[in-house]
């Protein structure tokens, strides 16, 4: 004889010959000839690999005991156990012992994908992800929602659930942050056929989430292109001098144009400007030596001033010296000063110049 143990948190099914007879509660059992037991835990749905659950059901006692939930194919089941939620069901008929464990369910339809209000979003939270398609936006986002490809409407940013069901939920995000747009590379003749490299930049804000999706294809593509055409209808016009002369009109030509055309875009050009403009190699060589030759010059005519203002200067002093002899001895004295400072003694002679002996020795000469 076999002996089987049924514990607190299983029940027994018990056949004789392959045929149910009842369910058993917890406790030890002997089995004897043509009898067999199979033991089902009380957390899980009544499955026995010996019997059909309609089966087991049409036993009074066993029926009175248990749980049951059909779902149907357009429905969800979100199961509760003892008042906390426990998971969901999909499609398909669920029983459960019902005498330890309070099961109970909660139908909800899913033929559409918008979740009823009744529902928490902290109680879809807990479901599990097959059930629903959760979409996250952010603070600086909208998101644009789709059914079977068909828009539906906007999300703000927040957290969005949709239920899982035969509808194709589908969806993609705008960015409502002021943007930037770069245009690098720009290879555009000027008007005296000089070839120059040009890097623009512009900055937009997207004004209409649903009609730059719904009514124009690949918008930045075509901001992109009409910056390009501006760019070259303005270069084609003038000479390198003048462009480089007049960044800031071609940068206020160029913005201008997008401006009259961003409702085309449905955006707002909040800003552009030219970044670089690129010039070729030899003509950069060209100018290089052109500025090198101008600062050279401007030192010159510095250095002439500057000669001019010290000539000035000492003819000035040598007259007030020759009109003034107290001012002729403060400068012997002035140059003895500077000489005590550089040597140790100085031997001079009473039958010349003092001031002309002096600057002898300053000079390095003997005396």
């Amino acid at each position: 004889m076999k002996k089987i143990i049924i514990t607190e948190k299983q029940r027994g099914l018990l056949f004789k010959n392959g045929k149910f007879i009842k369910m058993l509660e917890a406790g030890k059992y002997l089995l004897t000839c043509g009898k067999s037991i199979e033991v089902l835990p009380l957390d899980q749905p009544i499955a026995s690999k010996n019997c059909a659950l309609e089966t087991l059901l049409e036993n009074k006692e066993l029926a009175s005991r248990v749980a049951i939930c059909e779902v149907g194919d357009t429905e969800l089941a979100i199961h509760y156990v003892n008042g906390k939620l426990f998971g969901a069901l999909k499609t398909g008929k669920y029983a459960y012992f019902n005498d330890v464990d309070k099961h109970e369910f909660k139908l909800v339809d899913i033929s559409t994908p918008e979740v009823d209000e009744s529902i928490s979003t902290a109680t879809l939270a807990k479901l599990p992800p097959l059930c629903y398609y959760k979409i996250e936006v952010a603070e600086y986002e909208k998101a644009r929602l789709y059914f079977d490809r068909k828009f539906v409407k906007l999300l703000d940013s927040g957290i969005h659930y949709f239920w899982k069901g035969t509808t194709k939920v589908d969806f993609d995000f705008v960015d409502t942050r002021l943007t930037q747009m770069d245009i690098t590379g720009q290879e555009i003749l000027t008007a005296d056929k000089v070839s120059i490299r040009v890097n623009f930049v512009a900055n937009y804000r997207i004004t209409d989430c649903i009609k730059i999706a719904t009514e124009i294809d690949n918008f930045e593509e075509q901001m992109h292109v009409a910056a390009q055409l501006a760019l070259r209808e303005y270069i084609g016009k003038y000479k390198l001098d003048e462009i480089l002369e007049n960044k800031d009109e071609m940068s206020k030509f160029v913005f201008e144009k997008l401006k009259s055309r961003e409702n085309d875009f449905f955006v707002n050009i909040v800003d552009a400007g030219v970044k670089d403009i690129i010039l070729p190699g030899e003509i950069r060589d060209i100018m290089n030596t052109v500025l090198v030759a101008e600062k050279r010059a401007q030192a010159n005519v510095i250095t002439r001033r500057e000669e001019v203002a010290s000539t000035r200067s000492l003819l000035n002093t040598a007259k007030l010296m020759d009109e003034n002899k107290t001012l002729y001895k403060l400068k012997e004295l002035e140059y003895v000063e500077r000489i005590c400072e550089n040597v140790g003694s100085i031997s001079l002679n009473g039958n010349s110049n003092i001031l002309a002996q002096l600057t002898q020795v300053l000079n390095g000469n003997n005396v």
